[in-house]
């Protein structure tokens, strides 16, 4: 880490990790792993995190933030709330694994 992160905040950055096809795809062919992230996470933020809970070097970062969905409800039109993810890519030989550890 380059600059010195307040680690309270380090540790509410990421939300969750991203788990579907595409960010599966992601992982197996360029070696990058999606969260989602607060809305508002920088850069330097959030790979300071991933670096931090998850002991692995990461080579860069890019950002996406997507509007959340206009959805009817019954009579009513709301919105899904907006999305911020990070593409985090690992630096070579580098893996972060979701499916060891935890409860079956």
């Amino acid at each position: 880490m380059s600059k010195n992160f307040n680690q309270e905040r380090l540790l509410q950055v990421l939300v969750a990790p991203q788990i579907s096809e595409k960010a599966t795809y992601l992982a197996d062919k360029n070696e990058q792993v999606v969260f989602i992230v607060t809305p508002d996470a920088t850069k330097p933020e959030i790979k300071a995190a991933v670096e931090l809970l998850f002991k692995v070097e990461v080579k860069s970062v890019q950002v996406a933030n997507l509007k959340g969905k206009k959805k009817r409800f019954g009579r009513f039109m709301g919105s899904r709330s907006d999305v911020r993810k990070a593409f985090v890519c690992l630096k070579p030989g580098q893996e972060i694994n979701f499916t060891e550890g935890g409860a079956a």
